[in-house]
């Protein structure tokens, strides 16, 4: 098979039809199908991109005989039963994060995947980010010498008071929550950077547990985190933390640093998403200079994709999930990545329930 002739369905089509389905166009695949619970939410997706079929089941979508992969861009809850079902069918598996609800499921999903030999991955595109990705390799090089610790901060919020309250999303039982939706893309990013973490003590937290129900228009509560943080240790040596809240007025972004022996490297970003562009920062002993910004090589953003900020650090995923498939395997962030991810996920809940420090075991 080539890359060209991929078919593929996509399952949601709200974060579906904002990044999958026009990221897997752009790369020449052909979306043949797309799946959402509401009838005219899917219609209208098939519509405006052109696609041959709609449905509202997505058993039925797998049943089709001229589909090759499904991109699964629903809520955690449904991961488990429509990845194993995909796999089931003989489909290659791109699924969004946060992977799964516990490990549980997600080792589960991961040696399904290995049984039968599709590709699959987990959709962690910020690891293609052009900052991250430079930061990467980077360390791989050594700039900062041997790797003490790396602190990273997500602080976002309203730069105006609120005039009316949130709408009711997933619950923590559901897989709601700031922890899984953006918390899941630091974790994997630190073990790309640095490998697996060993322990971890932390917590979520709720500070605006007030929403309204958008079906009845009636107050409601949510038990879905808004802020997290944790402190970790890692296999390799040295330590990691991270503090994020999503209810933080004026909050001004993002920020990751890594220390080492020899240096510092940072890469900065105002936005929840990492930016398209990126930066990276970077200071080492014997250059003579403070923390300066270094260029970025051209080869970490090789286009531009104004739709949005994410389509080209997503649109470089499906590359490697494409040439997965070509090659019969799967490239990271695999479904064993987003295992290990989810470890640290379920360890950090554990340990706020009066754990304190919990070991995660290794391979």
């Amino acid at each position: 098979m080539t890359t060209s002739a991929l078919r593929v369905g996509v399952i949601g089509v709200g974060f579906g039809s904002t990044v999958h389905i026009p990221a897997f166009f752009s790369e020449g695949a052909q979306v043949v199908a797309v799946c959402a619970r509401r009838e005219e939410r899917a219609e209208k997706a098939a519509h405006d991109f052109g696609v041959a079929r709609a449905f509202t089941d997505y058993r039925q979508l797998l049943d089709m005989g001229d589909l090759d992969a499904v991109s699964i861009a629903t809520p955690p809850a449904n991961h488990y039963e429509m990845v194993m079902a995909a796999l089931e069918a003989g489909k290659h598996v791109l699924c969004e994060k946060p992977f799964a609800l516990d490990q549980g499921q997600a080792m589960e999903m991961a040696e399904k995947a290995s049984r039968v030999g599709r590709t699959a991955m987990v959709a962690h595109e910020f690891r293609f980010a052009p900052g991250r990705a430079y930061v990467k390799e980077l360390l791989s090089q050594g700039y900062v010498g041997r790797v003490q610790a790396v602190h990273m901060y997500l602080f976002r919020g309203p730069t105006e008071r609120p005039t009316r309250t949130a709408p009711l999303g997933a619950g923590a039982a559901e897989g709601g929550g700031f922890l899984g939706a953006l918390g899941s893309h630091y974790i994997d990013c630190l073990r790309d950077w640095v490998g697996d973490v060993s322990r971890v003590c932390g917590g979520v937290f709720v500070h605006e547990p007030n929403r309204v129900d958008p079906a009845t228009g009636q107050s409601a509560t949510t038990d879905a985190d808004d802020a997290f943080s944790f402190v970790a240790t890692l296999a390799q040596g040295g330590w990691a933390s991270m503090s994020a809240s999503s209810r933080a007025p004026f909050g001004p972004g993002a920020l990751l640093q890594v220390y080492g022996a020899e240096g510092t490297l940072q890469t900065p970003q105002t936005g929840v998403n990492p930016p398209s562009d990126g930066r990276v920062l970077g200071a080492r002993f014997g250059e003579g200079q403070g923390v300066r910004e270094l260029p970025m090589p051209e080869r970490f953003r090789p286009f531009v994709d104004p739709r949005d900020d994410r389509l080209m650090a997503f649109r470089i995923l499906l590359r490697h999930f494409m040439k997965g498939i070509n090659e019969g395997n799967s490239p990271s962030p695999n479904f064993y990545d987003g295992y290990r991810c989810q470890q640290v996920l379920d360890a950090i809940r554990v340990s706020q329930s009066g754990a304190g420090w919990v070991d995660i075991p290794g391979e």
